[in-house]
């Protein structure tokens, strides 16, 4: 597992060994990336939920986003994520929150402008989660939500204010891009 793109691409990155994590591959990352350069314009404030070794956030860091807040509740992959952050020079730009994700939405207190998801493919509840996402104060009007998902777990078009703006497959994986509704 390698960054792609950015001021840190082509690092090595260490993933957690003989844990439940599933990585993101390069192929599922570079579809996000490359849709989130076509539809986000803010990219100052990003979190990633699920973390896992902090592929995504920290792909997001390389390719210009400002600070990445990581959400893991595994201790073990938590530093992992600080040491993939020390290999690529970018732990000045980021927060390591070792905790569950429905933790963390109830003590974050900012707007992302992009909200990176990438849950274990067997949780059947992740859709609670986005639910609980979508009403917090964690989405503002301009965020964009990114969920990964199995293509055996059906998501629905709209959780609350967020709605699917787009949905792509690749390979065992699928991509749901959401976005909170304008108020009138």
């Amino acid at each position: 597992m390698r960054i792609i793109a950015g001021k840190a691409k082509g690092h090595r990155l260490k993933a957690p060994k003989r844990t439940a994590t599933r990585p993101a591959t390069d192929l599922v990352r570079g579809a996000i990336f490359s849709i989130l350069e076509t539809i986000a314009d803010d990219w100052s404030q990003v979190l990633d939920l699920f973390s896992g070794s902090g592929a995504l956030g920290i792909e997001a860091l390389s390719r210009g986003a400002e600070r990445v807040d990581f959400v893991e509740h595994n201790r073990r992959c938590c530093d992992i994520i600080k040491q993939n952050l020390e290999k690529t020079r970018l732990t000045e730009q980021a927060h390591v929150y070792c905790c569950s994700v429905a933790k963390a939405l109830s003590f974050l207190d900012k707007e992302y402008n992009i909200i990176l998801m990438d849950p274990p493919y067997s949780d059947s509840s992740i859709g609670d989660l986005i639910t609980q996402l979508a009403t917090s104060k964690l989405v503002g009007t301009n965020s964009v939500v990114v969920v990964t998902h199995s293509p055996h777990l059906h998501l629905d078009s709209t959780y609350a204010a967020l709605n699917l703006i787009k949905e792509h497959r690749h390979g065992d994986s699928y991509i749901a891009i959401y976005r909170k509704e304008r108020e009138p």
